[in-house]
This record gives C-alpha cells, sequence and structure tokens, in this order.
C-alpha cells in the first residue's frame, strides 16, 4: 500500500512537469513561515554534525576549539587552577551497610547548594564515584534517593544535590519558560550553567575525599539531570562514564517537533555557536556512554534519540570506540523503567569498578517509599538556608555585565567599534548566513498616486525562505537619484503610522517602508512569538536577529534601485523596532543617518509572561554593548531623535563630543 505522503508526493512530480504547472510554481510566492525557517535551521545544525569520515587526528585538532565553544556558552572558564570550595557539615544518617553525609558547599562565594554524599561503610580503600544529577521534581534529593541508595549498596560513593529549583532553596530554572524574562538571552545566562558549575565544584570537593577513587567518576540524571549529565561530562575530562536518561534528542526534533515547548529553558545552552546535542556529544567521546530514553516521551521522540544515537555511534566507530557507547530504548512515558536503571547499574559496574555484571543480576532500586527515608530526614539545612544565599537571584549575579566603557578620544570610539562589532558577529549574529541569497529582486507594483512621483513596490530575497516587500514612494524625480529614508514598520501598528511618522522626519524625501519577519506580511499569529522566541535562542540567533538581517539586506537592496542615491540611505523607526533600525546601522556602516523615536534604552529588561512584546533580546549582547551605546558606535552615521532623547542615550552623545565628533540631532 503507497502511503499519503508518497501519493503526494508522486501528484505533485506530475503535475510540476506540465509546462503550465511549471511556469506557475517557479512563480509562486515564496511562503513566510517562521515554523518552516526554523525547522529549516534546526535541521541544518542537526546535520552539520562532524562527519564520520573525519579521522582521528583530525578530531584531537579540532576538538579543542569545539570545547572552547562549549564552555564559552555556558558561560564560565575553565582555565586556571580551582581550589576546593568551603563545605559546612550538617549531620550524618546511618542507614544499613552505608551512610549519608548532609552537607553543603559554596560554589561561588554567595551560592550554597545542599548535597547528599551516600559512602559505603566499607571505605578501606578508595570508592568509584557517581554524581546523581536531579531532574524537575519537588524536593529532589529526597524524590531521587532510591538511586544513590542503590549505587551505595552496589559498593559507589554517590552524591546527590539540589539545583536551583525545588531544592530546600527555590531559584528560577523558568525564565523565558513562564515568567517573560527573555533578558537572559541578552545577558547570555542560562541556569544550566549554574548546574554545571555547581557539579564541576562538586568533583573538586570530592577530589580531597580520601573515600572516592577519582580515576573512576560516573554521572547519570533523568530530563534535567539528564542533559546535564551531557554538559558534566563534555566539559569536565575526570567524567569517565556517562548514563545520561531522557535527556537529548536531534535539534530537528526539538524545534520541528516543536517539543521544546515542554522543556525547561536548561535543557540547551544558549547557543551561541550553532551546536547540536550531536556536538556535545562528540566532546564526551570516546569515553563510555549509555544513552538511555522511553519510546514514549513527550519532550523527546524515540526516533530522534534513535537518529541521535546513530550519528554519534558512527562518530564513536570513526575513533575505533564503536563498543564505548551504546543505547536502552524502554517502554513508557518520559521515565525511568527497570530495563534502564538494572543497565545503568551495570555500565558503570562495568567501567568503573571492571567487573561483568549483566542486567539482569542487579537487583533494582528500592520503589516501596514507605521504605526510603523522609524528606526531613534528607535535609541539609536547619530552620534556613546560609544567611546571604544566592539561590533566588543567582541570575543576577552568575554573569557580570560590563559598565559602559569611557570614551575620552576618536581612538578609543575606534577601537571600541571595533571590539564591538567583532565580538557581535560572532556571539550575537553568528547565525546570520554564511552566503547572501541573490536578491532576485522585481517590482511587483506600481502606481501614479500617492506621491509626486508615485510610488512603486519591490519584493526581494532576504534569506531563503523569506521573501519581503520595499515599498517606495517617489517624492523626488526617480530618473534622478535622491537621497531615501527607510522606515521599518511596527508589529501590529495601526493604519497610517508609519505613514504620520514619514510626515514628520522625511518632508520632501522619498521614503520606503519595510516590513521585516514578524511584521505585517511577514508576521505570524501574536500566540506563536513565545515558542518563536524560544526556539529561536536554540537554533542560535533571536526575533531581534533575524529583523536586523532583514533591514541589513533592504539596505543593501535599496542601492539597487531606480532613483536611489546609494551613499544616502538612512533608517528610521520608531519604539521597540529602534533596537533593529540601531543594530542594522551599526553592521552596514554606511547609513548617512540613523532616525529614532522613544526607542527603548536597554536589552536587559523583561518581557510579559506570554511573550507577546515587541522582542528586545540579542544573544550575549549585554557581555559587550547595551542599546544605548550603539549610536556612538555607527558614527559618522548621524543619530537623530524625534522627541525626547531617552536618559540612557546621553551616554553615546557624551562618547561623540569627547571624541570630537557632532552630537545628536533632536526634531
Amino acid at each position: 500500500m503507497i502511503s499519503p505522503t508518497k501519493l503526494r508526493s508522486f501528484y505533485l512530480a506530475v503535475l510540476l512537469s506540465c509546462p503550465l504547472f511549471s511556469s506557475l510554481a517557479q512563480d509562486a510566492p515564496v511562503q513566510n513561515s517562521i515554523l518552516s525557517y526554523l525547522q529549516q535551521e534546526a535541521a541544518a545544525l542537526s546535520a552539520d554534525f562532524p562527519p564520520p569520515t573525519l579521522s582521528p587526528s583530525d578530531w584531537e585538532t579540532q576538538r579543542p576549539e569545539r570545547y572552547r565553544q562549549f564552555i564559552e556558552m555556558m558561560g564560565f572558564s575553565m582555565e586556571g587552577p580551582r581550589t576546593a570550595p568551603t563545605v559546612r557539615h550538617t549531620g550524618t544518617v546511618q542507614e544499613d551497610g552505608f551512610r549519608i553525609e548532609k552537607f553543603y558547599f559554596e560554589s561561588l562565594p554567595g551560592l550554597f547548594v545542599p548535597a547528599n554524599l551516600y559512602l559505603p561503610d566499607d571505605t578501606s580503600s578508595p570508592r568509584p564515584l557517581v554524581l546523581y544529577l536531579c531532574g524537575h521534581a519537588p524536593g529532589q534529593k529526597a524524590h531521587y534517593q532510591a538511586h544513590p541508595r542503590r549505587l551505595a549498596q552496589l559498593g559507589f560513593a554517590s552524591l546527590i544535590f539540589d539545583t536551583l529549583q525545588f531544592g530546600e532553596v527555590d531559584g528560577h530554572h523558568w525564565g523565558p519558560y513562564n515568567k517573560g524574562w527573555f533578558h537572559w538571552y541578552s545577558r547570555g545566562y542560562n541556569p544550566a550553567a549554574v548546574e554545571l558549575w555547581n557539579a564541576i565544584r562538586a568533583l573538586d570537593y570530592l577530589a580531597e575525599r580520601k573515600e572516592v577513587d577519582m580515576n573512576n567518576v560516573g554521572v547519570t540524571g533523568i530530563s534535567g539531570g539528564g542533559s546535564q549529565s551531557w554538559y558534566l561530562a563534555a566539559a569536565d575530562p575526570r567524567i569517565k562514564a556517562t548514563a545520561p536518561v531522557c535527556g537529548a534528542g536531534t535539534m530537528d526534533s526539538q524545534i520541528g517537533d516543536r517539543r521544546i515547548d515542554g522543556h525547561c529553558d536548561c535543557m540547551m545552552p544558549n547557543n551561541t555557536f550553532q551546536m547540536d546535542f550531536t556536538d556535545i556529544g562528540a566532546l564526551i567521546a570516546p569515553r563510555p556512554l549509555l544513552i538511555a530514553q522511553s519510546d514514549r516521551d513527550e519532550l523527546y521522540g524515540v526516533e530522534s534519540t534513535r537518529e541521535f544515537y546513530q550519528m554519534l555511534s558512527s562518530f564513536y566507530k570513526n575513533l575505533e570506540a564503536e563498543d564505548q557507547v551504546s543505547l536502552v530504548i524502554t517502554p513508557g512515558g518520559h521515565s525511568y523503567h527497570e530495563k534502564s536503571r538494572k543497565a545503568i547499574f551495570s555500565f558503570f559496574v562495568k567501567h568503573l569498578m571492571g567487573k561483568n555484571v549483566p542486567p539482569e543480576q542487579i537487583a533494582d532500586i528500592e520503589t516501596d517509599p514507605a521504605a526510603l527515608l523522609p524528606a526531613e530526614s534528607l535535609a541539609v539545612y536547619g530552620d534556613s538556608a546560609p544567611e546571604g544565599d544566592l539561590t533566588p537571584v543567582i541570575q543576577d549575579h552568575f554573569l557580570k555585565i560590563p559598565s559602559p566603557p569611557e570614551i575620552d578620544s576618536e581612538k578609543e570610539l575606534n577601537e571600541q567599534r571595533k571590539k564591538v562589532k567583532e565580538y557581535l558577529l560572532t556571539r550575537t549574529f553568528g547565525a546570520f548566513p554564511k552566503a547572501t541569497a541573490a536578491f532576485e529582486g522585481k517590482e511587483i507594483y506600481r502606481t501614479a498616486d500617492l506621491a509626486p512621483f508615485g510610488n512603486k513596490t519591490f519584493a526581494f530575497t532576504s534569506e531563503n525562505g523569506w521573501r519581503l516587500k520595499l515599498n517606495v514612494f517617489y517624492r523626488q524625480n526617480p530618473d534622478e537619484n535622491h537621497p531615501l529614508v527607510i522606515i521599518l514598520r511596527s508589529p501590529g501598528e495601526q493604519r497610517w503610522d508609519s505613514e504620520s511618522f514619514a510626515q514628520k522626519i522625511a518632508r520632501g524625501q522619498n521614503v520606503a517602508y519595510l516590513e521585516v519577519r514578524g511584521t505585517g506580511e511577514a508576521g505570524w499569529a501574536p500566540e506563536l512569538n513565545w515558542h518563536v522566541r524560544r526556539a529561536a535562542a536554540w537554533t542560535g540567533r533571536t526575533l531581534p536577529s533575524m529583523q536586523v538581517y532583514d533591514a541589513l539586506r533592504a539596505l543593501d537592496y535599496a542601492r539597487t534601485l531606480p532613483g536611489v542615491d546609494p551613499e544616502k540611505i538612512s533608517i528610521a523607526a520608531r519604539d521597540h523596532m529602534g533596537l533593529v533600525a540601531m543594530y542594522a546601522a551599526f553592521l552596514d556602516e554606511e547609513c548617512e543617518k540613523l532616525i529614532l523615536s522613544h526607542p527603548p534604552e536597554t536589552h536587559d529588561q523583561p518581557s510579559p509572561v506570554n511573550g507577546r512584546d515587541t522582542a528586545l533580546e540579542l544573544l550575549n549582547v549585554l557581555k559587550i554593548t547595551d542599546m544605548y551605546q550603539i549610536p556612538a558606535l555607527i558614527a559618522p552615521t548621524q543619530t537623530s531623535f524625534l522627541g525626547a532623547v531617552p536618559e540612557a542615550y546621553l551616554w553615546s552623545e557624551r562618547s561623540l563630543k569627547r571624541a570630537g565628533k557632532n552630537g545628536f540631532i533632536r526634531e
């Protein structure tokens, strides 16, 4: 029986073979679909995995840079010596055959992490260690206690500690997810980075414990703990064996199937360098890796995991370590199964103890809640956490936002401009297409009305999959070249809003109106914004970065149009779209003027919970600059303000004047 998909493909091929239909198909408009576009870009990331033909020596050459990029995406440094964190013990619980030490450690000044260390009674020789990393479950150390208990019974030392969210002190994993904190992307912040750092610091402490064999260290966990298992093994070479559960799939599936919508913000780093989980897995190779996945997981389609495993398996094979990676599939939803638990225990016994014990010969965890300890027995803190604990606000402290530089000369201004541009092109706009698409520009509409010399609408390709329009109103003779002002329309604007704006800033000048993606004909239903903004960040871009690219392309395209002086093009925007105009002018470097009306002052501000406002986030931008600094950096492009100049922008005007440049124009 032929599938419906194959039938559709067959009929389409037949129709396209007909001359009439073929001609119509070629002239059909490109569908500006944000969902199709993001799926396309996610699929490209999944396909861009290091090829299986990559030789081991080539990988050793490339690996340091990929590792550096991964660590940078996480937001900290692994360079330089580290001393063990400060630790305070608060009690011990003796169980049959093992004890549980309760303590907290200070992974960063003021950031305290409550932990339980399970140690077999016999520690006459150092015991291999397995870190158990918690998923998103309330009362974490108690909820997941059966796993470190069983590991201790098998002879392992096992550490379990609270994550920022749902532990003894409740912090935040959910920023963009349900609080509208999309400015996390601008800061370069992701809670996954804090969790990874806490795990690294836990190992720094355990390395000083004589009961622990640091030559045989493993890590495992489910869901959020599963993804963290990937991160820790990729980041820290002290991890010898890794067993993530329900914690990874291809980017293609995450975005294309919209599984991302159920994911915590910690489940993918801010994707500065456009990685897939396979790239993270490659950083683990050739160390032992067991991937466990359930077959009806709402967050990870098993087909995606199988594909993911096949790619990694090929990579391991090329490193002559094919036997070091394996996959276990279990029935059910996003959860453990006896099969996966026993496989994991057997895996660690083999790779950390050097013993071959089949899974069926290993007892499962204790599943009777009555046989486990109550949460209060495992609690580390007494009545309250240590004074000044930063857990609830670590998102405001983990990364430092630099103060604006002092610009006192033209040389300093030029140096800052170069520094910022180099950073933004690699860390903020790194997902810009490597090769620009052909404009394929075409005049699609014209009239003798609406302006002294009529108007024309031109269509052009901004990026593959996006066909935009530039609507030009000729107030001057198009047979001669004249200045042009490109006005960015705003999402949800009322009819004639942009035209009214044009009357105030471009009297007598030729004017063009542009709808970048997310606005007008290139827009989408506002209820999609939350998904689009999160999915875009997972693929290494943001909604504003895509809009900046559209504006850049429009500037270039406008320079090819009749009646346009290519050296006298200005760009203008109102309110939040000022962000797009500013960065387009900054990257373009050839605009005559930037015209703003009531632009926002900073990227560092939250959105409504539903994400339906105009997006302001640009990946990592606050690590190097902020919106109010851009007008200084675009000189000699002149900046003009319609209405009051927001106070923060006075920094740019002061810097310009100190560098011997003109200040702002106030209209």
